[in-house]
């Protein structure tokens, strides 16, 4: 016992996690261990004779866990971004031990109690805004977990929490083996017209680490995404569009409709047990929005702006579909991103080709860098003695103005096996004030982008330029992190507040003094030229419409999944109805998103994917709020936003902070004014 790493103090720069000493044998004795330890914290809290107060009840349960916290985040770390079929295991069998853990403390009568004697004398407790919060959090953590039902109803709570955790974990390994286990040869070149070099060549390398000779396309993004774009083999983009729209829908051994169903019941059952009509009325009870009919309306606003500006859009696109040769009806979903592609070069004498040459990953990230430097006076540096669990993740201290240091920050950029798609911030330790001692954060930043080749460095397509500044902005709310409280800090917010950052971050890609800070030709150096940089301003609304319609779709299903009595209603009926409303493209027989919509199946977004387009209107207006003061330059702006949104995390109500940084309340039409949707 005494040589597993996760249970010593951390002999590493920062105390980060020791990641080349630690083997999977070593996960399931800590988590247990720090559950015993857990246990005896929370044990001695319900069992203190003396009187609850603040201090002995809430802040000594916030205390509590260190150990289990520490040992839990990295694995589920790693179980998303290095994972293995052995730490799938361990995580299948620890997430059970795990939610038995999480409901024998919210379920846990006396400690209740204790919470519950505290919470009634509020008023005369004189507590700073973060306690209070800190307070009504812990209370409410209990109280809609269970705290108040009879016996009966706790033990089935247990049961169908124990079997959520087990489904969600089996939807993301579904997935993840869908995306891994397909790939597409192609041996005649002929098949490849239309794909640009980099996209050849990455598949050419691709085939060759598999050891096959000719070209391997895979479902990862970097692959999938470029060869949607611009194969002109219209059978092999359909055969791709198939294989990455079938994941977890292909009735094998990886189908994830019946976990859906499952998950769908479960939810709405629990929501049943805690006094709540549905799923959605439990979870947006905390949320900005407060309520599911505000989230409907919100939704179905969106979709009155959007739908006629996206119908003009696909008319347009299809009239110039048939005007180079596409004989269809009206161009198909594969067809979709290839024949927007060339009508955006056209219009705008731009596309990625064009571009991915001033975008090279190292470039990218130093602009990133340089924008949080010019904003927020960060400075990052390459720390090699930091310890990483894959030889690709870089590790870099952050220093504030003064040269205090701030935090760690992992950066993981490429598509492995055992990473799962998409990109995602996570932290390794969060940010906390501890005896005096302000304990700083170690964040994590992953994303899946085209790897270098033998000939070429990691270029990025504008799509991926955006996504790293999307998942920096992310970091950035949990690097500046500065509460006393963990449980608080950073981005513990509500999911419709906690894309602000992120969202708001995207902008600069768009903005030209950040752009030529960053966005230099990779061979050349030149910085990039005026004329591309407006043609990126110009096209920012192509196909604003399509767009915002997709992203619509997401939420309106979301909503329709969780804000009812479950119908019983398979996939593709559930889908259909919405797309009825939203999908302007034919149905696809064979297809559905939802078997792989991990973000509200295997992530914490049900009932909340609406928070995206939510946190456009507070970023679209938050940004305004910069370019009235000077941009990049606007330094009191950004030192507004740093202390009441970057600091702040989960301290106070989202929009008394929102308010606190803007002097107002966001205005809506900043957002449609950016989409282009109104004038």
């Amino acid at each position: 016992m005494t040589q597993n790493p996760l249970l010593q103090a951390f002999a590493t720069p920062h105390q980060t996690a020791p990641f080349a000493l630690i083997k999977n044998e070593h996960y399931l004795p800590a988590i247990k261990e720090g559950m015993v330890q857990g246990r005896k914290e929370v044990d001695a809290i319900a069992a203190n004779p003396a009187k609850p107060t603040f201090e002995n009840t809430i802040v000594a349960l916030e205390r509590s866990g260190d150990l289990l916290g520490r040992t839990v985040s990295i694995l589920f770390n790693l179980n998303s971004a290095e994972t293995t079929p052995e730490l799938q295991g361990i995580v299948r069998e620890a997430s059970p031990l795990l939610t038995e853990y999480g409901n024998d403390i919210t379920l846990n009568e006396k400690l209740f109690g204790r919470i519950k004697a505290v919470y009634d004398t509020r008023a005369s407790l004189k507590l700073d805004t973060e306690s209070q919060m800190l307070l009504e959090k812990t209370y409410k953590r209990f109280a809609r977990n269970g705290a108040n039902l009879s016996a009966k109803d706790k033990d089935r709570l247990r049961a169908i929490d124990k079997e959520l955790s087990q489904l969600s974990l089996q939807f993301g390994e579904n997935v993840l083996n869908e995306t891994n286990e397909y790939s597409m040869l192609v041996t005649d070149e002929k098949d490849l017209a239309g794909l640009p070099d980099f996209a050849r060549e990455a598949a050419r390398s691709t085939a060759k680490q598999k050891g096959k000779e000719g070209w391997m396309f895979t479902l990862q993004a970097p692959s999938y995404g470029p060869f949607m774009q611009y194969a002109d083999n219209r059978a092999l983009r359909q055969k791709l569009f198939m294989a990455f729209n079938s994941r977890g829908f292909r009735g094998d051994k990886n189908d994830n409709s019946a976990i859906i169903q499952k998950m769908v019941n479960l939810r709405y059952e629990r929501a049943n047990l805690l006094g709540y009509k549905t799923h959605a009325d439990f979870v947006l009870e905390e949320s900005m929005a407060g309520s599911k009919d505000k989230v409907q309306s919100f939704l179905n606003e969106l979709v009155a702006y959007a739908k006629p500006a996206a119908e003009k859009q696909l008319t347009e696109l299809n009239t110039y579909a048939k005007a180079h040769g596409f004989t269809g009806d009206r161009v198909e979903q594969w067809d979709y991103s290839y024949y927007s592609e060339k009508l955006k070069k056209e219009k705008y004498d731009l596309d990625d080709e064009t571009l991915k040459p001033y975008f090279k990953l190292e470039n990218v990230l130093e602009g990133v860098f340089t924008v949080a430097n010019k904003m927020y006076g960060l400075t990052f540096k390459e720390n090699k003695s930091i310890p990483v669990y894959n030889p690709e993740v870089r590790a870099y201290e952050v220093f504030d103005r003064d040269g205090k240091f701030i935090s760690v920050f992992y950066g993981d950029y490429f598509p492995r096996p055992g990473k799962r798609s998409g990109a995602w911030m996570n932290d390794v330790q969060g940010q906390k004030i501890v005896n005096g001692q302000n304990i700083r954060p170690h964040i994590v930043n992953v994303c899946n982008f085209s790897r270098p080749t033998e000939t070429k460095p990691s270029l990025l397509s504008f799509y991926e330029v955006t996504t790293l500044f999307h998942e920096f902005g992310h970091a950035l709310h949990g690097m500046l992190a500065n509460g006393q409280y963990e449980s608080l800090s950073g981005t513990s917010v509500p999911r419709d507040f906690v894309e602000l950052p992120s969202q708001v971050m995207e902008n600069w890609c768009y903005d030209p003094e950040a752009l030529r800070l960053f966005a230099k030709h990779y061979q050349t150096g030149e910085v990039i030229p005026n004329e591309l940089v407006e043609k990126i301003r110009a096209s920012q609304n192509f196909m604003a419409g399509m767009a915002n319609l997709r992203q619509l779709r997401f939420g309106l299903v979301d909503m329709y999944w969780h804000s009812q009595k479950p119908t019983g209603e398979s996939v593709t009926e559930v889908e259909s109805r919405v797309d009825s409303l939203v999908q302007l493209l034919p149905p696809v027989k064979g297809t559905a998103f939802s078997p792989a919509f991990s973000h509200i199946f295997a992530g914490g977004y049900s009932a909340g994917y609406y928070s995206y387009k939510w946190s456009e209107v507070l970023d679209a207006d938050a940004f305004e709020a910069f370019k009235e003061k000077g941009g990049l330059n606007s330094r009191e702006v950004a030192e507004k936003f740093r202390a009441n949104v970057l600091e702040k995390g989960g301290s106070e109500k989202p929009m008394e902070l929102y308010k606190k940084f803007r002097g107002r309340e966001p205005s809506p039409k900043a957002m449609l004014r950016r989409s282009g949707l109104i004038l």
